[in-house]
């Protein structure tokens, strides 16, 4: 491909790419709003947790099930975004989440008991699947292979922004109400208010779904490459649409559209491909990051920090998982994805087993159940989980979901994302309801030695397993790696 282009002359390329590149980067950033909310769904329940178990005086097992069910719910709703995604078209996936997210919202805000309020946990968290799933695939789709790595982190940075979005407002109508968490806030229940918070940003995510075009990648696939054209030619001024609406319609190869049988392989029914993003999935749960974030100030005020250094420590381990997003936004496209992955897991296994060795310094406080550590002990363990934090936040975190939404041939993607974010939730109810039972009845330096394993059988995996897609189009995804780098070395890249 030559540098010119039907403006004009060599030198109108580069302004035509900063133009098509900025157009690019605002629909990813519309995408992640369903990240945002992914994120914010997730962790808007826990400020409210104390509050809800009093009003309603559930038990333990009761209000950890209201809370945990969210993540079964998260399963379905992944499991189902991939083939409604393909039928009906990634934008309309998202407003169906906005909706879910926005019904969620007020639901749960003026529920009349606990069980209608699990429901609408439900409801949430079949949003959250579709969102993980649907942002991923639309950004991959939309992007110029040259900066796919850097919009498609920006998932994983709406998701540690939506986490502190809802720590904050959380935060604030404790702060104003009367009583507190467990108060009121102009006539109403502070708690609901917190639930309710969510309602703004769902509104938010259907307006920007109604006004994003539709994925070109999806036009094609189902029988509409003119619209492809005007998508690319329109919204994103590509180059070449024409030529690159060829290339689709070539790696989808049939007619029919695509569908889950397209998943079948040789191995335990499934292509080798889909196995690799079920196994980087779970794996990114089986590290044990969500325990940080579901448990840190209670695990905290275990080993001898009093409440309020427990939850500042909390908040302060929120904004560095937001902040070391960054460093992967910034060097997922410079360094490739498998070098950020190995050093990553690396870092892990660092910040794992400086906590595991910590806790095997642990003693029982006596008449209780808790733990306390002596010494230098406690900053050892607090350093560990945040050079953890550190590690996961730079690397598995955004870049798994980098690879999720674009590892896949074009034909599978959808499917195959749905199937890989499944086992990811599926993997994070897992982590969530065994960690107080292995905490408190075997101990908790042999749970935080699993995860330490985990994150060490993290780095070979990805090592023998994992392709590095940096570089490479969409259109040229499950073929030979080294043929499909040099190809786009070539200059093949129709939008980039």
């Amino acid at each position: 491909m030559t540098s010119t282009d039907s403006q004009g002359g060599p030198g109108a390329r580069p302004a035509q790419m900063q133009e098509h590149h900025g157009k690019a980067v605002a629909l990813a950033l519309a995408a992640a709003v369903g990240g945002f909310l992914f994120g914010f769904d997730s962790s808007v329940i826990n400020g409210a947790v104390s509050a809800i178990q009093g009003q309603y005086e559930l038990s333990s097992f009761v209000i950890g099930f209201v809370v945990a069910i969210a993540l079964l719910g998260s399963a379905v709703g992944a499991w189902f975004a991939g083939p409604l995604a393909d039928r009906i078209g990634r934008t309309r996936v998202m407003l169906v989440a906005a909706v879910l997210f926005l019904a969620s919202a007020l639901g749960s805000g003026f529920a009349v008991s606990p069980w209608d309020l699990t429901v609408w946990r439900v409801v949430g968290g079949v949003a959250i699947g579709i969102a993980s799933v649907i942002a991923p695939a639309y950004i991959a789709e939309i992007a110029p292979s040259k900066i796919r790595g850097r919009l498609a982190s920006f998932q994983q940075l709406a998701i540690t922004l939506g986490i502190f979005a809802a720590l904050l407002s959380s935060a604030f109508f404790a702060g104003a109400a009367d009583g507190g968490a467990e108060g009121t806030f102009a006539g109403l229940d502070t708690w609901r208010w917190m639930l309710l918070a969510e309602a703004v940003p769902a509104v938010v995510f259907g307006v920007l779904a109604l006004l994003i075009p539709e994925s070109p990648r999806y036009l094609v696939a189902s029988g509409q490459p003119r619209k492809a054209v005007a998508v690319l030619r329109d919204s994103l001024h590509a180059r070449n649409p024409e030529r690159l609406v060829e290339a689709v319609r070539r790696s989808l190869q049939r007619e029919e559209r695509p569908s889950m049988a397209d998943l079948r392989g040789p191995r335990l029914g499934l292509q080798p491909i889909v196995w690799t993003g079920i196994v980087l999935s779970v794996l990114q749960q089986f590290v044990g990051i969500n325990v940080i974030f579901y448990y840190s100030t209670t695990l905290w005020q275990s080993v001898g920090f009093d409440e309020g250094d427990s939850f500042t420590i909390s908040v302060g381990t929120a904004v560095l998982n937001v902040l070391v997003t960054f460093i992967a936004v910034a060097f997922v496209d410079k360094v490739g994805r498998r070098k950020l992955l190995m050093a990553g897991s690396l870092g892990m296994v660092a910040g794992l087993g400086a906590v595991t060795v910590a806790f095997t310094q642990a003693a029982v406080v006596p008449g209780t159940e808790d733990v306390s550590l002596s010494g230098v002990w406690g900053p050892v363990a607090l350093v560990g989980a945040n050079l953890f934090v550190i590690a996961f936040g730079a690397s598995w975190g955004p870049v798994v979901w980098v690879l999720l939404g674009e590892m896949f041939p074009n034909r599978i993607r959808a499917a195959a994302l749905a199937v890989a974010a499944s086992a990811q939730w599926a993997a994070n109810f897992v982590i969530t309801v065994t960690f107080p039972v292995l905490s408190q009845d075997v101990s908790l330096w042999a749970t935080y030695l699993l995860y330490t394993t985990f994150a060490a059988l993290s780095f070979f995996f990805v090592r023998s397993k994992v392709p590095e897609t940096n570089g490479v189009d969409l259109e040229d995804m499950g073929v030979d790696p080294a043929q499909a780098l040099a190809r786009s070395r070539q200059g093949a890249d129709p939008v980039g």
